[in-house]
């Protein structure tokens, strides 16, 4: 199997030129090749301090609001400000939270140790400063619609990453957050995607001991249960949308869903192999339309979450969820190089580091109306498998090429095939 992977991978001429010596300029390259395979971890680091330094270290001194631009839609800025800090805060949190739990292990970098706990600092401070309302900073919980969104967000954060953000709260910041959430119930959601925001939200007051809703959950899960379309994907309500929402929410609040609460209701539990098993295929169709240069199709709305429209294929990997004829090394490729093409672009950041609405640098056409700057941190999702330490085949295994990499080059590659439940 290792032989026949390594041919596929790697290609005729690359297992031609491995069974000769490796001698001068092929040794300087495949040196060159192993420092950057190791290097690549740090690359997504270095996507980490970048976008997430400006949000968490001024939420940490509780002048977000004071520094943070609001760009919107013309006309937008003011109605947008009212939950756009809360986006800041919530969905880059919910891409960092399982980096932050990490424990360092073998082969980290002191580097990396030293970042990870400067920002559980700033999280910790964050949070705080987001549910005291004496705060600058102070979240506007239920003062719009929006708010019920990145409220979810939060609490997704704060469910993957508990013992650094949830168990180390004191009794005030605990206190805040059951009300801040409690306080979202006031927000009607629509017949889509939104029943998941409440039911993270009653997830989150579950896991802090507070009284929470059985309710809103059982209705949210039986109504994903009625979208579901087939070979994976749910309808985002009673009709399917061409769009990433199956990866921005449905699937990966599903899998938290079942992981916090599925064994609090029997009819929850036995969704939980298919929930699984449709992710897991998800996660296959996700990888196959990511493109040999890392693009991707520009298709449905909030295509200016960026990499955070892979949230579900990194949430399989960090899960170890994906599946059995798919290397975690070919997925580490292919969203290192979503990355780089919607990361490194002229245009992404403006001058003091604020990203700036677009998918490969400023495209502010592309943003809908209830896209702000707080929005597009939801980028941060792509960081799921930093969440896995860096002796994890994920990091460790040599680089192999993602499944339109491999097939545009001439490799074999296993056939696709829907799934049918």
């Amino acid at each position: 199997m290792t032989t026949r992977r390594g041919f596929l991978v790697r290609g005729a001429g690359a297992a031609m030129a491995a069974s000769l010596p490796v001698t001068g300029a092929a040794a300087s390259a495949v040196a060159l090749q192993r420092k950057a395979e190791a290097n690549e971890r740090e690359q997504w680091l270095s996507w980490v301090e970048r976008l997430s330094e400006p949000v968490l270290l001024a939420l940490s001194e509780r002048r977000l609001r004071a520094t943070m631009p609001v760009e919107a839609k013309p006309g937008l800025q003011e109605q947008r400000a009212i939950g756009t800090h809360l986006e800041a805060l919530g969905r880059l949190l919910m891409g960092l939270a399982p980096w932050l739990e990490l424990e360092p292990g073998q082969g980290e970098s002191a580097r990396e140790t030293k970042l990870r706990e400067r920002y559980r600092g700033y999280a910790r401070a964050a949070i705080a400063s987001a549910v005291d309302p004496q705060s600058p900073d102070y979240m506007r919980w239920s003062d719009s619609a929006q708010t019920v969104v990145d409220a979810s967000f939060l609490a997704l954060a704060l469910l993957r990453a508990p013992k650094q953000l949830l168990d180390t709260m004191d009794a005030g910041t605990r206190s805040g957050m059951i009300a801040a959430m409690v306080k979202e119930r006031r927000i009607l959601t629509g017949l889509n995607n939104w029943v998941l925001f409440a039911a993270m939200d009653e997830a989150l007051l579950f896991r802090l001991g507070a009284e929470w809703d059985r309710m809103r959950v059982a209705y949210a899960l039986n109504e994903l249960q009625s979208w579901y379309v087939g070979d994976g994907m749910y309808g985002d309500g009673p009709h399917f949308h061409a769009d990433n929402y199956n990866s921005y929410v449905m699937q990966p609040y599903l899998l938290m869903l079942m992981q916090v609460l599925g064994e609090q209701e029997k009819p929850w539990a036995a969704l939980r192999e298919s929930i699984t098993a449709r992710a897991t295929r998800y996660a296959a169709i996700q990888e196959r339309m990511i493109a040999p240069d890392g693009t991707f199709p520009v298709l449905g709305r909030s295509i200016t979450y960026r990499a955070g429209a892979f949230h579900l294929l990194a949430d399989a990997s960090l899960r170890g969820m994906l599946p059995q004829h798919m290397s975690p090394a070919q997925v580490r490729g292919a969203l290192t190089a979503v990355q780089q093409r919607t990361l490194d672009v002229p245009g992404t950041f403006d001058v003091k580091g604020w990203l700036q609405i677009g998918l490969a640098g400023h495209q502010p056409d592309l943003g809908e109306p209830y896209i702000s700057t707080g929005s597009l941190y939801l980028c941060s999702a792509a960081w799921l498998p930093l969440g896995l330490p860096p002796s994890h085949t994920f990091w460790a295994a040599p680089a192999e090429p993602w499944t339109q990499k491999k097939v545009w080059a001439g490799a074999n590659a296993p056939a696709d095939h829907a799934i049918a439940d």
